[in-house]
């Protein structure tokens, strides 16, 4: 079950106007997406912008000096960011999520809190958890990391290979998942200041959308983290059973983020319609009754992916018993729809729109990262699945 998002978190009445500093910076960040895009460079410049803003402490508690946000604001900021650059609200959503957690969780050690707080507020000091790896793959399929923290009398001794870490470049924290190498294994997190020697970033990203987040892989060659910096270690057994409050918040920004993916694509394909005179119509393509049908239903489903993402968000703020299950539901739902509404625009706009020189191309290569988001679609349908038929006599 979940709980309130953020006790700390101001009245509303009180609360910074991040919606409006996020659509303030959009127009720049959109204007620098397609170069990052093409040659797979991370976009510094966007996270200069957001600390200038006060947006990277977005959802630190107002006590510990931070905008203490609830689910709902969180949704509305990283859905312009995305409308604008994907890749940057990737980034944004995954820092945005540590902190929520750890201003909701008991199992963080409080200096730590403390610490990472202090340093978002004052900078730009991003954090993410690290935890894919090249033979695990992602861990909410099960299985025990590769990546081995051993015990010394001067601290952990970390040594592993994670891939698909968003944000690398520009990350000041890892949050890294670990096994021990103690008799009783023990699995949770490491926190892991980005400097330390033996951390090395390796390139590989190069993927077919989101080309900008920096997801390449992060290497731990015999890193020494300090003792208490350990953070949540019990056995495997466990953490069978998902962190219903995370479970919501990350379904929540991931929809959050692809729904802006579909509005960007979305805006551009009316653009387009209302300019595109063909020569043997006279005029705009907006005007054909089957055009307007066809856009209509990329409307109607961005207004059920609005509904889904503000009820779900209301539902977490105001404290509501959530099952882990309908956060991945909500995800599949509103991924599945923000695809349909592109490849809809992709059937109008026809080779205009796959063509590199207009947006719609690179709108298309980044929604469909929205299927492979954890949890995949595949898993969520098993889970449903499942859970009905478990329950006929």
């Amino acid at each position: 079950m979940v709980s309130a998002v953020n006790p700390l978190r101001p009245p509303a009445a009180a609360a910074h106007d991040a919606v409006a500093a996020a659509r303030a910076l959009a127009p720049q960040f959109a204007a620098r997406a397609a170069v990052h895009d093409r040659d797979g460079s991370f976009p510094f410049e966007n996270f200069a912008a957001l600390a200038e803003a006060g947006l990277l402490a977005l959802t630190v508690p107002v006590p510990l000096g931070g905008g203490g946000a609830a689910a709902g604001e969180v949704a509305r900021v990283l859905n312009v960011v995305a409308e604008a650059d994907p890749s940057t609200a990737l980034v944004l959503a995954m820092h945005y999520v540590q902190h929520l957690v750890m201003a909701t969780s008991d199992r963080y050690p409080a200096h730590l809190v403390r610490k990472l707080a202090r340093e978002s507020v004052e900078g730009i000091a991003l954090i993410n958890a690290l935890r894919v790896e090249p033979d695990l793959g992602s861990p909410s399929r099960g299985g025990l990391p590769a990546t081995v923290a051993r015990r010394t009398a001067t601290g952990w001794r970390l040594t592993g290979r994670k891939i698909y870490s968003t944000g690398a470049p520009i990350l000041k924290w890892y949050m890294v998942w670990v096994r021990t190498d103690e008799p009783e294994v023990r699995v949770g997190q490491l926190l892991v200041p980005a400097d330390r020697p033996g951390i090395r970033i390796v390139e590989t990203w190069d993927h077919l959308g989101l080309r900008a987040s920096g997801s390449h892989d992060v290497v731990f060659e015999d890193v020494l983290v300090p003792l208490d910096h350990e953070i949540d270690l019990r056995p495997p057994a466990d953490w069978q059973a998902p962190d219903p409050f995370q479970q919501a918040i990350h379904g929540l920004v991931i929809a959050a983020i692809y729904d802006g993916v579909a509005r960007a694509a979305q805006g551009w394909l009316k653009q387009f319609l209302a300019h595109r005179v063909p020569s043997n119509l006279g005029a705009p393509l907006a005007t054909l009754p089957r055009v307007q049908e066809a856009v209509g239903d990329g409307e109607v489903k961005l207004a059920l992916n609005r509904r889904l993402i503000e009820s779900f968000a209301a539902d977490i703020d105001a404290g509501a018993a959530l099952e882990a299950s309908e956060a991945a539901i909500l995800k599949l739902a509103v991924t599945s729809n923000a695809v349909a509404v592109v490849e809809g625009a992709l059937a109008l706009a026809g080779n205009h729109g796959l063509s590199r020189t207009n947006p719609l191309e690179r709108h298309y290569r980044d929604v469909l990262c929205g299927r492979v988001h954890t949890p995949q679609d595949d898993s969520t349908r098993l889970a449903a699945g499942r859970a009905a038929l478990s329950q006929q006599k």
